[in-house]
């Protein structure tokens, strides 16, 4: 562990710059929306904006940085992330701010790739368990420490954004003073839809409509929370406890899926976080009754604890599940191909969840992620009754953010290269 801290230092340091910046950033412009007075429609398409950028980015950089290098375009892309947040504070329009955050997309998937297929670089077979598990550790910590930096001025004021900025152009100067030679960056082709539906049509179907659901979670739970009439605090802390809960289910859960059947551990996860999404949305409608009926926010919090515990590890379980179906040898191009496919689905997560809020309401938000998640664990019922369970011995759970590239899925030590046998001269 020692080992790995001092070999990649500099990379999980700017990294952790640059998940605070994206944490409050993300929080910071759900809040000014709703003061803004943007509607809810506009609101979430301007949200969208981030994850058509994202998925731009996953397609394209791969090609620039193979070009131009490592540095260099982790050195660029940051340096417009941070004038991009600026941008957001002069010209406020949603139109305007769709378009920032469409480049703000593309910025963080180029600086989510740089730095994952350095890590991996730096990775050996022995320690890959380790890197990926301090990197999901710094990208969660920081995102939390982020959100709470929601206290530092209110959203109204320009001194956030600049905050903002300086945190993301801070992130530039480890990176760029490791005297560590950079990576030689290989692009990793995915496995085309077809073949990734054929060897696992739940592994597809349930990572699409997860994109939905995380998407919406991430961009639009501030507004959510702010419509809701909760104070800066209290939206810091229902972002905090997004954040963190969700690293610490991880493991837990991924160990329960490697002893138990996994698609039943995946139906299991998502419909008890659709029945907890119920239990908020109840809870919520408790907090505002006259003075000795209402029920204490605590009580908010705690539920939603239990939805963020099970929804969030859900991508990584999807994944393992993905790999009991395929060969060892195509782990990482699966991994690479559902998150295609997470991306497309995470498009239309902000937009569709808004129009849920628009017609029923703030819950409608609740309502949203109860769906898509009853959906999911549906859709997984049917597959069990029409598909038996096959156990790889090669497969196992790895817990990784939705936020991972095809060069961090690398990171998972199942995901190692099978050495070629050496042929035996005659």
């Amino acid at each position: 562990m020692y080992k790995v801290l001092k070999n990649s230092w500099a990379l999980f340091l700017g990294m952790s710059f640059i998940m605070m910046a994206y944490g409050f950033q993300g929080s910071l412009l759900g809040v000014r929306a709703v003061q803004e007075e943007f509607s809810l429609t506009a609101t979430g398409f301007l949200m969208s904006g981030y994850f058509i950028g994202y998925f731009i980015g996953a397609a394209t950089i791969p090609n620039v940085i193979s070009k131009v290098g490592h540095v260099r375009v982790f050195a660029a892309f940051a340096s417009l992330a941070s004038l991009i947040i600026l941008i957001h504070s002069i010209l406020i329009h949603p139109f305007i701010w769709f378009i920032l955050r469409l480049l703000t997309g593309v910025s963080m998937v180029c600086m989510y790739t740089v730095a994952e297929s350095w890590l991996n670089d730096r990775s050996s077979n022995k320690n890959r368990g380790s890197v990926l598990s301090i990197y999901m550790v710094i990208l969660y910590g920081s995102i939390g420490i982020g959100m709470f930096l929601l206290n530092f001025s209110t959203p109204k004021n320009f001194q956030p954004f600049i905050l903002v900025s300086v945190i993301t152009s801070a992130a530039l100067i480890p990176i760029l003073l490791t005297k560590k030679k950079p990576p030689t960056f290989k692009k990793i082709t995915a496995m085309s839809l077809n073949e990734l539906y054929k060897s696992s049509p739940f592994g597809i179907v349930s990572s699409f409509f997860y994109g939905t659901i995380q998407s919406a979670l991430f961009t639009l739970l501030a507004v959510y929370a702010t419509s809701m009439n909760f104070t800066i605090f209290e939206i810091s802390i229902v972002t905090f406890l997004l954040a963190i809960s969700g690293a610490i289910a991880q493991f837990p859960v991924g160990k329960i899926s490697d002893f138990y059947d996994r698609r039943k551990v995946i139906i299991a996860s998502t419909f008890g976080a659709a029945i907890f999404a119920v239990f908020t949305i109840f809870v919520s409608g408790q907090m505002y009754l006259p003075d000795g009926l209402a029920t204490s926010k605590t009580w908010f919090y705690i539920f939603f604890i239990f939805f963020s515990f099970c929804s969030l590890p859900m991508f990584s379980l999807i994944l393992a599940h993905t790999n009991d179906y395929i060969t060892k040898d195509k782990f990482v191009a699966a991994g690479a191909g559902l998150q295609f496919v997470f991306g497309l689905g995470a498009i239309s997560g902000p937009f569709l969840c808004s129009i849920f809020m628009d017609i029923v309401g703030s819950n409608g938000f609740f309502i949203f992620l109860f769906f898509f998640h009853f959906l999911i664990g549906i859709f997984g019922i049917y597959r069990m009754r029409i598909r038996p369970t096959i156990e790889n011995p090669d497969s196992q759970f790895v817990a990784m953010p939705q936020t991972i590239t095809p060069a961090g899925i690398e990171l998972n030590p199942t995901t190692e290269p099978i050495e070629e046998p050496i042929k035996e001269e005659n």
